[in-house]
């Protein structure tokens, strides 16, 4: 049992967990395991790892918290440190919300920072969400007029973009508190950058102390952060966290699921968000398709560059990556750098092929080499080394065609092992 609760207090260390979350929890974990009898199927190892993730998922919350928009209109303050990502994030949440149905309304009240305004307005026209400006002289009035106009527009929810500073002070505090109760919003989400780490608990509990959060938005979520932060926060404030954002774009933000968190500061991946972000991004119908263009031999590359864009929509590869389990752990042994750049220049050299030559490959010769990387502005190498790795590919895909026509694989996958 020592040797586990070391190992488990290293893990979430190394996560960035809060060092007094982490002593708590390992005494909570190590009070639950001892004198636990061991089930039949697993190892006592693996028995502590159940535990473990067990308090870990109870502790994150045990279940995805919604936000509570019942008002019309409502309104949600997001609040935050300065380079947080508070405008973009609400810019995100606009998109989500209006994908559902409403009609939101983004209102800018940070008048300190510079281009702030300007920064929603385009973050607004990109989401195609309307934004409030105001007068521009003072925060509260420009958001109870955003409110005002909401009402008479019928609009909502009215999502309030705040200002932020380097660090806490008392003016921010004082016109934040008057905001809130001269609004009165159902949500105020606290806006906390994942990769802060053990920092982030100071952050949550001086703006939960001096106005009253109601949840947590967690960005950066997709870099090397392993959800830390989320933990202790958690621990600390007593409050849920509600959203993550998971990248850049601004499709990027997701309902925060505190047992998927659980896998993640563990290192056992999240297959369930992966399997989502695939359906979102693949349709049905056309991957059926592809599955007996594969079988028939007659996958091109224009079905490898539509898969390609298809993967780009998916988010970033670190953030695929981090979802499979093992993977980070791997990545520990052996670095495994992900280039998001050589997605879109293998795209960009396959947009440069006539549509004839991605549908028969072997008649790409020398002259039409160069013309396509002319075309899309990469070398020659890098135009042959996508050649050859799509016919080893190509190559790989037929053998395994050919074994499961014969029956050695499962029909459902192409890889031993694998049932869907």
């Amino acid at each position: 049992m020592a040797a586990a609760c070391r190992e488990i207090r290293l893990a979430l260390l190394e996560a960035d967990v809060n060092f007094r979350v982490v002593r708590d929890f390992v005494a909570r974990v190590q009070e639950q395991a001892v004198g636990e009898d061991v089930i039949a199927s697993l190892t006592p190892g693996q028995q502590v790892v159940k535990i473990v993730h067990e308090e870990l998922t109870r502790l994150l919350g045990a279940e995805a918290s919604d936000l509570e928009l019942s008002a019309r209109p409502s309104v949600v303050l997001m609040v935050g440190l300065q380079g947080g990502g508070k405008t973009t994030t609400a810019g995100k949440l606009a998109r989500r919300l209006a994908a559902q149905g409403e009609h939101p309304l983004l209102a800018a009240t940070d008048l300190r920072r510079p281009a702030a305004v300007e920064q929603l307005r385009v973050v607004g026209e990109q989401v195609d969400v309307p934004v409030f400006r105001g007068d521009g002289k003072d925060a509260v009035g420009v958001a109870r007029a955003a409110v005002e106009r909401a009402k008479s527009e019928g609009l909502g929810p009215v999502i309030i973009d705040t200002a932020g500073r380097t660090h806490i002070d008392e003016e921010l505090m004082a016109e934040l508190s008057s905001m809130k109760d001269k609004v009165r919003p159902q949500e105020v989400l606290l806006v906390l950058d994942a990769m802060t780490g053990q920092d982030a608990v100071n952050v949550a509990a001086e703006f939960d102390e001096a106005i009253g959060i109601t949840g947590v938005v967690l960005t950066k979520l997709d870099g090397d952060a392993r959800g830390g932060a989320a933990l202790s926060v958690r621990e600390v404030t007593g409050k849920p966290i509600k959203l993550a954002g998971i990248g850049e774009k601004l499709d990027a933000l997701e309902v925060f699921h505190p047992d998927r968190m659980a896998s993640r500061i563990l290192g056992m991946g999240d297959v369930q968000t992966l399997v989502e972000h695939a359906e979102s991004a693949f349709d049905e119908k056309e991957a059926a398709d592809l599955e007996r263009r594969l079988r028939e031999r007659r996958f091109d590359l224009n079905d490898f560059m539509r898969e390609m864009e298809r993967l780009g929509k998916m988010g970033s590869l670190d953030h695929l990556l981090a979802m499979i389990p093992g993977v980070q752990a791997l990545r520990q042994q052996i670095p495994m750098e992900v280039d998001p750049k050589r997605l879109r220049h293998m795209t960009a050299i396959m947009q440069s092929m006539s549509p004839g030559e991605r549908a028969n490959p072997d008649m790409i010769d020398g002259s039409r080499r160069r013309r396509i990387a002319r075309g899309s502005g990469r070398t020659r190498q890098e135009v042959n080394f996508l050649l050859k790795q799509f016919k080893q590919m190509r190559s790989m895909l037929g053998q395994f065609a050919d074994a499961e026509a014969k029956g050695r694989l499962p029909r459902q996958a192409g890889i031993p092992g694998f049932r869907t």
